[in-house]
């Protein structure tokens, strides 16, 4: 899928063209849930993923999300970003009604999830919700690596 948007930007689900170093700088650097996260991981979760959806300006990664799923009854929105100068102009919200509503050959059986500390706004606008799930919700936080390193030490999902 390729979808052309107002002022030259694309959205674009070929996994081959997603900038593995422009996603990783800025969810390594800049956002709250994966600062830190290591460039093999990034990569690792980029191929694991059930979908991917770029957001170009020509070769300029400028946005991104995936969709982590079984492909038959749960799905996970995940990495979702748009840059700073690109923001304010609905390109997020395309970003992930692509990601959700044309993904996995739009399995209207799929439940999808996402965690969020800032964007309920933007998510309610295609149908998620911050009701109460009708399950309580449970985390297993990632767990300390035998080397005692820090990566993947935080309590909190990337």
């Amino acid at each position: 899928m390729r979808r052309t948007l107002p002022g030259g930007l694309e959205l674009d689900d070929d996994v081959a063209r997603v900038d593995v170093d422009a996603v990783h700088a800025f969810i390594s650097q800049q956002s709250y849930w994966g600062r830190g996260r290591t460039r093999e991981l990034q990569e690792r979760a980029i191929r694991g993923s059930a979908r991917v959806v770029g957001l170009y300006l020509g070769s300029r990664q400028v946005g991104f999300a995936r969709a982590v799923s079984d492909c038959a009854t749960v799905a996970y929105l995940a990495d979702v970003y748009v840059l700073p100068d690109y923001r304010g102009r609905g390109l997020g919200l395309e970003l992930v009604r692509e990601t959700v509503d044309g993904a996995l050959d739009g399995a209207p059986e799929l439940r999808w999830l996402l965690h969020t500390a800032d964007a309920q706004r933007l998510y309610a606008k295609l149908g998620f919700s911050e009701e109460r799930p009708l399950y309580p919700l449970m985390e297993r936080g990632r767990r300390r690596p035998a080397d005692g390193s820090t990566e993947a030490a935080a309590s909190r999902p990337q």
